[in-house]
């Protein structure tokens, strides 16, 4: 059997998701004694780099209207207003609830389907599905959620590369 587009993203998705929501978890714990949460949610890599929070909330936006888009559905839409490590939990956790109910077949159908997405305020984009899951999607949903984990990280929050992965299908012998 093929891999499919549908196996592609919402797993990819879903298991980073999770792991980012953990990394999350760590970063509340690490932040509490010191009283830091909102120092961690505004901390930037660089001054010209979106801060924490902000990168939590294109990586959801990127994996929600990323797969929706390729199911040919309407991605549900977010606020854009946390101010807490307990809100940005929140909206992992609808994220990952959302990308599990699209279909399967839907997403699979899209790979030679052209999608149309935002490039900015004005322009937009065309790509056949495939590529824009693996040429756009993908690479741009990784690039925040690294982005969220170097913040952290350079914080002071213990974290390591299992922590980044997550829960990965991972068979040992």
């Amino acid at each position: 059997m093929a891999f499919s587009m549908s196996q592609a993203s919402v797993p990819v998705f879903v298991i980073a998701l999770n792991a980012l929501s953990a990394v999350l978890a760590k970063a509340e714990a690490h932040a509490a004694p010191k009283k830091t949460e909102a120092a961690l949610l505004g901390a930037r890599l660089f001054p010209d780099m979106f801060p924490l929070v902000r990168q939590v909330q294109i990586a959801t936006d990127l994996a929600k209207k990323g797969a929706a888009r390729l199911a040919g559905t309407e991605a549900p839409v977010y606020e854009d207003n946390e101010t807490s490590f307990d809100q940005l939990k929140t909206r992992i956790a609808k994220t990952v609830a959302y990308l599990q109910t699209l279909d399967a077949k839907a997403i699979d159908a899209s790979t030679d389907r052209e999608i149309t997405f935002p490039l900015g305020p004005t322009d937009k984009g065309h790509m056949k599905g495939g590529d824009y899951l693996n040429h756009f999607v993908l690479p741009n949903f990784y690039f925040h959620l690294t982005a969220a984990y170097a913040i952290l990280r350079h914080s002071g929050v213990d974290l390591g590369k299992r922590d980044y992965l997550g829960a990965i299908p991972l068979r040992m012998s």
